[in-house]
């Protein structure tokens, strides 16, 4: 559950997943001490700078390498058509008697499709969009008493999605205050920002390599009191258990690091 399970990657992931122009792109994400590496095929150079930009938005992430993005558009250019040449009609002969012939429905003309420039220009639009959602996560980190709560910022048009937690019902307002009053933000959704007491110290510690939150075990911590304060299950236990390879789950150590799954 975010943001307690998923790392950095993951995220960025669902970010991309979460924009239909990169979405069905089958982008692969990972991760390492803040720097995203985003590798796969896009069929326009424009579409880079987006990734980019949706990744930014991502709480943890630090920079972006998009050099393994490959960009698959052709540079040639199409072929001129070759002029047809003119097909002779037969004449149509109009009888005078019998029963009238029904005029065949026309079929719609499909489309006109979008010329390069135009579909650059909608990239545009899209990775300017995205950089206002990298702007409010800015704003977000920049205010005392949000900066170290887990929250992304995903674009959707010109509104934004805060997706995360917050410590009271004051931040998550604060959230939705320090949002709207970014440039450029038409809207802002905080139906994924959940309220949780606590959530910073939850949240803190993170696998330097992986992103993963890390949860480090105190005396009398028991697997199945760490999974409630994390899932609100504590028989989500086993899942932790599975996760960092503990054989008995009665058995963890104080001062133990545990990694915190999805």
């Amino acid at each position: 559950m975010w943001p307690f399970g998923k790392n950095t990657a993951e995220r960025v992931k669902d970010a991309i997943n979460a924009n239909s122009v990169l979405s069905p792109l089958g982008l692969a994400v990972q991760e390492q001490g803040g720097t995203v590496t985003v590798t796969g095929e896009v069929p326009r150079q424009s579409l880079v700078g987006l990734i980019s930009a949706v990744a930014g938005g991502i709480s943890g992430v630090r920079s972006v390498d998009t050099s393994g993005v490959t960009v698959t558009e052709s540079q040639a250019a199409p072929a001129a058509e070759t002029p047809s040449e003119p097909v002779q009609m037969p004449d149509i002969v109009q009888e005078s008697a019998g029963p009238a012939t029904a005029t065949p429905a026309s079929t719609p003309a499909p489309a006109p499709a979008k010329s390069p420039a135009q579909t650059d220009l909608s990239d545009k639009l899209t990775e300017d969009n995205s950089r206002v959602a990298k702007a409010v996560l800015a704003a977000l980190r920049g205010n005392g008493e949000l900066a170290d709560d887990p929250i992304d910022v995903l674009q959707s048009g010109k509104s934004v999605i805060l997706r995360g937690v917050v410590d009271s019902d004051h931040e998550k307002r604060l959230a939705e205050q320090l949002a709207r009053d970014v440039d450029g933000v038409a809207g802002v959704d905080s139906s994924g920002l959940r309220v949780a007491a606590g959530v910073k110290d939850l949240a803190k510690e993170k696998d330097e390599q992986t992103g993963d939150t890390v949860y480090t075990v105190k005396p009398g911590d028991s697997l199945s009191a760490i999974a409630q304060k994390y899932y609100g299950d504590a028989m989500e236990y086993k899942k932790i258990a599975h996760y960092n390879n503990i054989s008995n789950p009665d058995l963890i150590q104080p001062g133990q690091r545990l990694r915190i799954p999805g």
